[in-house]
This record gives C-alpha cells, structure tokens and sequence, in this order.
C-alpha cells in the first residue's frame, strides 16, 4: 500500500485579539488503508474521523497553534490515541486556547523541529519551520507524494494573513523565499483554507 492524501472541508471560527471570524479550514489526512497522520485539528472531531474512516491515527500534526488549527486537538487525541506535535515556538498561541502550566490545561505530546522527519505508508514527510504567520508555523512537504501542506504560510495568492498578534510580514515572505521555493515548481500546495496552488504558480505572488 502506498500512501494518499484524504481531504475534507470544516467551518467554525477564529479568534484571535479580541475578534472572532466565521472560517472554514481544510482538514487534510495523510497514510494508507491501515494508518494516517492528520495534519492541524479544526472545529469538528466527528468530521475529521471521518476523514480517517477509521484507520490507526499515528499524530495529530499542527501546522501552527491558532485556534482555528488546534481548538479539538485535545479531543482528537482522546479519541485516536494519537499524540499531539507542535512546535514549540507557538507555545503563547496554544496557550490561548488550551492554558498554560495550569492545573488541568491541556499540552502537546511532541515537539516539532526543523528537518524532522516523520513516516506514514512509506512515505517521509520533513518538517520545514517557516515562522511568519506564527512563531512556530511549520510546513510538511512529502516528497514521495510531490506536495506540502503549507497550514496558513502561503495560500493561492501568496502568503498568509500577519496582521494580528505574533505575525511578521517581513519574516513570512523570507521563510517563503528561503524555505518553501527550495521545492520544485510544481510541488502541490495544499493550504490550511482554500485551494490547492503550486510552489511554481506562488513564485510571482511573494
């Protein structure tokens, strides 16, 4: 068996200094018939599972910590078994919606880092940190498969949203310049919201 990418479409929420919008997030799955990793947990377990359709969930794998991204994630988790992976740079992000040191907050199981490298249905999918968006924003590009999901650092039209707490313009457009047009040109993007572009097609965006 080798692996593919499952996709489905949820709407909820975003929150973020004080303003809360209506979004829908692409949830994406990537494994074989028998295991998966789902990448980000927006809004909805149920729908998510059913994404999964029942296979073995390895990691809940978050593209960055708002809460749009990882507001089930603690849920998930209870549901699969499944440990939660995060970078740690999004600490103050998840903080916001899942609590601190608290007793009783919830945390993540694993830390992200550049370069690691994780394997699902034969296939290598390397993280690559790309802080802009968010302090510990990460995209997962899957060679085997010709794409990266990109989580909110670069969409059709170029990159993402920087103009609320914890973004940088200026540093989303250099992760995107030296980082994520390293891949070839026609490596799919798939995003956190919306469609699917290339690295090839964004090139002119950024």
């Amino acid at each position: 068996m080798s692996a593919r990418v499952d996709h489905a479409v949820v709407s909820g929420t975003f929150t973020l200094d004080g303003e809360t919008h209506d979004v829908d997030n692409n949830v994406w799955v990537i494994g074989d018939d028998e295991q998966c990793l789902v990448i980000d947990a927006p809004h909805d377990v149920d729908a998510i599972l059913d994404v999964v359709a029942g296979r073995a969930v390895k990691a809940i794998v978050c593209t960055h910590a708002h809460d749009d991204h990882v507001r089930v994630a603690p849920a998930l988790r209870v549901a699969t078994g499944a440990p939660i992976l995060l970078h740690p740079d999004d600490r103050p992000l998840w903080e916001l919606t899942h609590g601190g040191d608290e007793e009783g907050a919830e945390l993540w199981d694993v830390d992200l880092s550049e370069g690691m490298t994780l394997t699902i249905g034969g296939a290598a999918v390397t993280v690559i940190h790309t802080p802009g968006h968010a302090p510990g924003a990460v995209c997962l590009y899957v060679h085997d498969l010709g794409c990266v999901f990109t989580g909110d650092t670069l969409f059709q039209g170029g990159p993402g949203a920087t103009g609320r707490s914890y973004s940088d313009a200026d540093l989303i457009v250099r992760s995107i310049r030296s980082k994520l047009f390293d891949l070839p040109d026609d490596t799919v993007v798939h995003t956190g919201h919306g469609p699917d572009t290339t690295i090839g097609a964004e090139r002119a965006t950024v």
